[in-house]
């Protein structure tokens, strides 16, 4: 079957093409955290330190950051399933070289084009589906993708620190390989260019091609250095280092830039006129938001579960698969529910179950358990699909279509850029509110303290079997003492942690509320 009304520019079903942009997708995406629980072993291995191995990860994100923003001005002009088969290879091969490295200077460098090809891939992934169906269908057919988009950060870790623990860091990459070959072999059969793609890029070679040079390397300066700043800034004493303030200028006086030579660009490499038009604009801020909360989740829920509570790499991993499952079963209702339900409103529904689920993980305490952890990820899944999916679809909504190339490049930096600050902002925190806390609760630790004397009391009864020496007695005691003392710090932080980012989701309310239109997708009503 044919859906009519699509600019698929063949006889392909455009649920199959959905279905096959998202084999590469769910790869790209996947490889954003999969590596995360490996880099002790990739450190171990390599023999580096655990923070230099940091720029395993850092080095894909730069790359992947800079040519996202501009991986919609090259579709264009390349063509868009030409450039986007060009980027899975390069994904792919970098992927197997990453897998057969030999150092980390070796496997930095391959990570760096391992980020550009999956860069490149994000914004054809999302126009491909947008041009095969008609608008009334969009919903449905970024509900595959949107499961890829969600799912591959929460099987990430899990998948990571199985073959970790079972296997070693390089399947890790090695796994891409397949997956790349495959996507390959499928995207070349069975999608087409589509028609006004064509004329538009036959319609610039015409008219004489202009690279935006000056464009492209204030968008590569500032995307690029602004992600150091983000990744390195806590590890570094944020602007106490010059390293960091240095890169923190470098990345400010490039953006401030762009904004005016973009404006004033009749080709620009990056369309800064789409953040104008208020729904996009809308689109973009309430991504930042959903990016900031899914990626900072999937990052800190595992992390607190392994460092706080002794879990395992694959066990805390497994916390946050049964969300997957919830998100993939919710993904085809969220779909139907643009062509029903205003945008803003799907929306701001699912940004209330977002922030009601980082509420739940503020009741958070030592004796917390794997299901406790698993319930908090089930609650956010149920609201993302109905985040993501009206985000990705209404983004589109009023665009010309030589313009979807564009939109989906700059929706793409949105929720890569909101994963960055997001995490940024939940490291930042963690480390300041620690600090607090610890000051705060030492302020009660003293001698003469009632409750010191019943705790020191109740522990002498504990170790006093199990000692020596009344000085061995003495020290268990005290080292017990440090170590709860130092849990409960690390449980308060998390805790301010998860509330800020229920506040990110209240932002999105309010953004989504107040600047988007009324519309419902597909239906012409006014707005």
């Amino acid at each position: 079957m044919v859906v009519k009304g699509g600019d698929l520019g063949g006889s392909s079903n455009p649920w199959l093409i959905a279905v096959v942009v998202s084999i590469a997708t769910f790869m790209e995406v996947l490889d954003t955290t999969i590596a995360n629980v490996a880099l002790r072993h990739i450190a171990g291995g390599l023999a580096a330190g655990i923070d230099q191995a940091t720029w395993v990860i850092t080095s894909y994100l730069v790359a992947n950051a800079i040519v996202l923003s501009i991986s919609g001005w090259l579709a264009t002009v390349i063509g868009r399933k030409r450039f986007y088969m060009i980027c899975v290879a390069l994904f792919t091969i970098s992927s197997l070289l990453c897998g057969l490295a030999w150092s980390l200077p070796a496997l930095v460098a391959f990570r760096v084009f391992q980020g550009l090809g999956g860069g490149g891939m994000a914004p054809s992934e999302q126009a491909i589906p947008a041009d095969a169906f008609p608008p009334e269908q969009r919903g449905r057919a970024f509900a595959i993708y949107g499961i890829a988009v969600v799912v591959a950060p929460v099987i990430g870790p899990t998948l990571g620190g199985w073959i970790t623990d079972n296997y070693t860091w390089h399947w890790v990459f090695l796994i891409n390989v397949p997956m790349g070959i495959l996507s390959l072999l499928l995207v070349n059969s069975l999608v087409h260019e589509p028609a006004s793609t064509a004329a538009e890029r036959k319609k610039l070679r015409q008219n004489g091609l202009s690279v935006d040079y000056i464009g492209f390397l204030l968008v590569a300066l500032g995307l690029g250095c602004l992600e150091v700043v983000l990744d390195e800034g806590q590890r570094n004493d944020w602007f106490d280092s010059t390293y960091i303030l240095g890169f923190a200028v470098v990345s400010a006086i490039s953006l401030l830039l762009l904004i005016p030579w973009e404006l004033t660009r009749k080709e620009p490499i990056v369309d800064l006129r789409l953040l104008g038009n208020r729904n996009f604009g809308s689109c973009f801020v309430v991504m930042l938001c959903t990016g900031a909360i899914l990626i900072a989740t999937t990052q800190f829920l595992p992390q607190m579960l392994q460092e706080q509570f002794g879990y395992t790499a694959t066990l805390a991993g497994t916390a946050l698969s049964p969300g997957g499952f919830v998100t993939m079963m919710l993904m085809p209702l969220a779909g139907r529910s643009v062509n029903i339900v205003p945008p803003k409103y799907a929306i701001a529904g699912g940004m209330a179950v977002v922030a009601g689920a980082m509420w739940y993980v503020t009741g958070l305490n030592g004796d917390l358990t794997w299901s406790y952890a698993a319930w908090a990820r089930v609650f956010l899944a149920i609201g993302l699909p109905f985040v993501f999916i009206p985000i990705t679809t209404a983004s589109y909504e009023g665009l010309p279509r030589e313009k979807t190339n564009q939109a989906s490049a700059l929706i793409n930096v949105a929720r890569n850029l909101g994963g960055s600050l997001g995490v940024s902002l939940a490291q930042t925190m963690l480390a300041q509110r620690e600090q607090f806390h610890q000051s705060r609760l030492i302020e009660h630790v003293y001698p003469s303290s009632p409750q010191y004397q019943e705790t020191v009391r109740q522990a002498e009864q504990f170790f006093g079997s199990k000692a020596s020496s009344a000085a061995d007695t003495s020290q268990r005691i005290t080292d017990w003492i440090g170590q709860l003392l130092a849990k409960q710090v690390a449980l308060l932080a998390y805790i301010d942690v998860f509330w800020s980012l229920s506040l990110i989701a209240i932002a999105g309310i309010v953004v989504a509320l107040t600047f988007m239109s009324n519309k419902t997708l597909g239906k012409g009503h006014p707005s």
